[in-house]
């Protein structure tokens, strides 16, 4: 259950409580498996290595939607999916009566698990079913004759009509090998584009997930190009990158199948959704629109809500809350309480219309307010992760064209744009930077990062913190030369971090347990953490030159030990070699044992005579009973006599 199929980012920062304040509701999202279960289907693929057995691409498939229900019943918990197997020599789409009619009019498609939110039964159904191999080879019996696709999609029809008629997300996810179902029949492929035309209207998705045969490679245009539309690269609703049409799924090991797969179906399993949809004031009478994305949100694990164990079933506990009277415990109703704040000594109240007022600013808006080049904009000025701003066509027709020559302009110039920005009714207004992007390609040339706008929230002069004053000691150049060795020998690979090869253990511990609770499992007995170092690999590549590099620290500290004693007040009388006991009148023979040279200090620090040690004495002594050394003289001998004190 990896970090990166949970695209919503849960509950648990600032930015959820903006988007969940603007009136954001999560939409629901509906995804259906359409599995091919044909003899070449079930076949095993040869693996790549010994470690790995061969695996069927009908059997990764069914875990690929297992493994996807475990990460959406958690981070999508109003998502629905369903799993539709065609080519079954078994028919089942109704209950009852149903079936019979269902075998006549969807012959050869059996629904494993309907369209609906999963649960724990749903989850159990496929586990059973990947597990008990006897289960696995009664079910998943290829048709002897070939399986009509205008009856797939007709079926598809039907499912998303009845299960999820309102949701605004539909997607097919179709996973087959056959790339020519219809090769010499013109009347059952006229067929098959009508019925997809028909899902395409109904607001449906076909996402095709070809599987490369055994004897040859997948060829779209022999079928499903008349089936499966492309996506226009002008799509307006596209937030991130537009994902490039899924090129087939090489054969290869089990393993590699199923992680492939699992990867190009997350790539498509999570909807686009704005944070907010607000107009943008280009200049005096020049209006477009946009639409905000949070790019990048903590995630956290969330109470979504109690439960109550008391009774035979476990239920949801609904809350109430009863404000009450302290003198009388009389209930309050709501029209009873004002709000009120402290003015000179009295409580200056106002009512609920008078609150609002005093929290609006105006309406939402991005209006732009002058232009400055880029080298102006510090690297730190930034309050929280930026929106990134994409046109909307909604209201504002030819935002797009607008948008897109604001957004080159401001690249060419090398300029941002300081702008008024409120996300949302009763926000506080903030200056920020809108900020152009370009286009970021990945090695296979496609689309990373689209272009666009960034909004970067600036900092007032109160959040803007003093820095630090700079060290009086500065690390010396045979130092910062000893370090460079295991630094280049501890490098990431590729060079840079990447967030997504590291799941956050905290969430996946969480997760999992959940997990094991509700499927009856045994609970884990340890987290996956890939975040801990490899210590043996670490010591093994530049173990010695760390060590190297701690002795060189050491030689450095002892160094600037004598050079900072030798720079003492004048006023202190010093000895041509540094301190390393009590001050001079501690005699040598007193110090020789602790419990004298605490006598001493004690003595000294009755009498006020601790103003009489250097800080190097100070120091040492602190040093030699465990304690900080760190801070001013008078904070050291406030230290001291802390220590002794108690």
């Amino acid at each position: 259950m990896a970090d990166a199929g949970a695209r919503d980012f849960g509950r648990g920062d600032e930015e959820d409580d903006e988007v969940e304040d603007a009136g954001y509701v999560q939409a629901k999202d509906a995804v259906l498996f359409a599995i091919d279960v044909s003899s070449s289907m079930l076949e095993p693929r040869p693996a790549a290595s010994a470690k790995h057995e061969p695996e069927a691409p009908a059997s990764a498939a069914l875990k690929v939607a297992y493994e996807l229900m475990q990460q959406r019943i958690i981070a999508s918990p109003t998502d629905m999916m369903g799993v539709l197997l065609f080519g079954t020599a078994k028919s089942h789409v109704g209950n009852g009566e149903e079936d019979d009619q269902s075998a006549m009019a969807y012959p050869h498609c059996y629904v494993l698990t309907s369209l609906d939110v999963p649960d724990a039964a749903d989850v159990k159904r496929l586990k059973s079913l990947l597990e008990d191999e006897e289960e696995f080879q009664e079910l998943m019996v290829p048709s002897p004759e070939p399986v009509a696709m205008s009856s797939v999609l007709f079926c598809a029809n039907q499912i998303f009509t009845q299960r999820s008629p309102n949701l605004s997300s539909r997607r097919l996810f179709l996973i087959t090998d056959n790339d020519r179902p219809h090769v010499n029949d013109s009347t059952q492929r006229s067929a098959a584009a009508v019925r997809a035309k028909d899902l395409y209207d109904l607001g449906v998705i076909i996402e095709l997930f070809p599987i490369t045969p055994l004897d040859h490679v997948f060829d779209r245009t022999a079928f499903y190009d008349d089936v499966v539309y492309r996506p226009a690269s002008g799509d307006l609703d596209a937030p991130a990158a537009l994902m490039p049409t899924v090129e087939s799924v090489g054969s290869g090991d089990g393993i590699s199948l199923l992680q492939s797969l699992l990867s190009a179906i997350n790539s498509k399993s999570s909807p686009r959704r704005a944070a907010f949809s607000i107009p943008m004031e280009v200049g005096p009478g020049l209006v477009i629109g946009v639409k905000g994305y949070v790019m990048v949100k903590r995630q956290e694990h969330g109470k979504s809500c109690y439960i109550w164990v008391g009774g035979e079933k476990v239920q949801i506990a609904v809350g109430t809350t009863t404000q009450m009277a302290e003198d009388t415990a009389r209930d309050v109703g709501k029209e009873e309480i004002r709000k009120a704040y402290k003015f000179g000594g009295e409580h200056v109240t106002f009512t609920e219309d008078e609150m609002k007022a005093l929290k609006n600013y105006g309406d939402p808006v991005i209006r732009i307010i002058g232009f400055k080049p880029l080298k102006m904009l510090p690297v730190w000025a930034t309050m929280r992760a930026p929106y990134f701003l994409y046109p909307n066509e909604t209201d504002y027709v030819g935002s797009t064209r607008v948008f897109s020559a604001l957004q080159q302009n401001l690249l060419k110039a090398e300029k941002f744009a300081l702008a008024w920005f409120i996300p949302r009714r009763n926000a506080a207004p903030v200056l920020a930077a809108v900020i152009p992007g370009a286009e970021v390609l990945d090695e296979t040339g496609h689309q990373k990062v689209p272009a666009g706008l960034w909004v970067i929230q600036l900092p007032a002069v109160d959040d803007i913190k003093r820095l630090p004053d700079e060290p009086s000691v500065h690390a010396p150049l045979s130092l910062v030369d000893a370090m460079k060795v295991p630094l280049s020998m501890l490098q990431l690979p590729g060079g840079a971090y990447d967030p997504r090869r590291y799941p956050n253990p905290a969430l996946q511990w969480f997760y999992r347990v959940i997990q094991a609770i509700a499927l009856e499992e045994d609970l884990p007995e340890a987290p996956d953490d890939k975040t801990i170092p490899r210590h043996k690999q670490i010591h093994k590549r530049a173990g010695h030159d760390v060590q190297t590099w701690g002795d060189e620290l050491e030689r450095e500290f002892k160094n600037i030990s004598l050079e900072l004693a030798d720079t003492a007040p004048r006023g202190v009388k010093r000895s041509p070699e540094p301190q390393t006991s009590l001050p001079k009148r501690v005699k040598t023979e007193a110090t020789s044992s602790s419990g004298d040279g605490d006598a001493e200090i004690r003595a000294a620090t009755k009498n006020g005579g601790l103003k009489a040690y250097t800080v190097v004495q100070l120091k040492e002594w602190l040093r030699s009973k465990g304690l900080s050394t760190a801070g001013t003289k008078a904070s050291l001998a406030s230290r001291v006599e802390e220590y002794l004190g108690s």
